[in-house]
């Protein structure tokens, strides 16, 4: 069976629709930075998703290639996740997606190099015709955080946020998102398929100890 991150690693995943409090350790992402709204037809989002997915599975098949790549092993692709801000708003305001600035991730398995995936760029850009210089390798230590899953819409997730920025505080937490610490959203379903109020999503917002 491949090895797959979600069943593997349940706590960072897979969180109780209550907040919980969490330390994530550094990990690994193929990454595209942008702005504006998410939603929008041909936009730079939904562009971004499509170079994630073709160095993804890139460097996944890799195993039927010539290049092997050092302690690989058979995984499922992890989820798309997102790095979420806005420019002078503390927080995120909903109301206003054409003003979001972005990073679209997918997680790296940890025995990717940077030279492997300098390769799956080389690789990607021969095979698919395609512009994958926007595509980067990007390492995130997000440390202590409160984390919680979502169902439902998108637009829906305020109320959770708010559940979120609660618990923290009863808890002698306080919320610490900065320019280097930003919210983010791990994506369990395929919006394409699944109806807005079964949509699961993991939201997480990094936290401090209260001086």
């Amino acid at each position: 069976m491949p090895f797959d991150f979600k069943k593997e690693y349940k706590e960072f995943y897979m969180p109780k629709s209550k907040p919980e409090i969490v330390t994530v350790p550094a990990m690994n992402y193929i990454a595209v930075r942008g702005s504006g709204n998410p939603n929008e037809e041909g936009g730079d989002y939904k562009k971004s998703i499509e170079l994630l997915y073709g160095i993804a599975y890139t460097i996944k098949m890799s195993k039927k290639g010539d290049h092997k790549i050092d302690g690989y092993f058979d995984y499922v692709v992890p989820p798309l996740e997102g790095f979420w801000w806005q420019e002078g708003v503390d927080g995120i305001d909903y109301s206003h997606k054409e003003n979001f600035q972005w990073i679209s991730a997918i997680r790296l398995p940890d025995f990717v190099t940077r030279s492997d995936f300098e390769w799956a760029i080389e690789e990607a850009t021969r095979k698919k015709k395609m512009d994958f210089s926007k595509v980067e390798f990007l390492t995130v230590e997000e440390g202590l955080c409160v984390q919680c899953m979502h169902t439902g819409s998108y637009d829906d997730e305020p109320a959770t946020v708010s559940m979120m920025h609660e618990f923290i505080e009863s808890q002698g937490y306080a919320l610490d998102i900065t320019d280097k610490r930003l919210h983010h959203e791990i994506y369990l379903s395929d919006a394409r398929k699944v109806a807005p109020e079964k949509l699961k999503t993991v939201i997480r917002h990094p936290i401090r100890k209260k001086v």
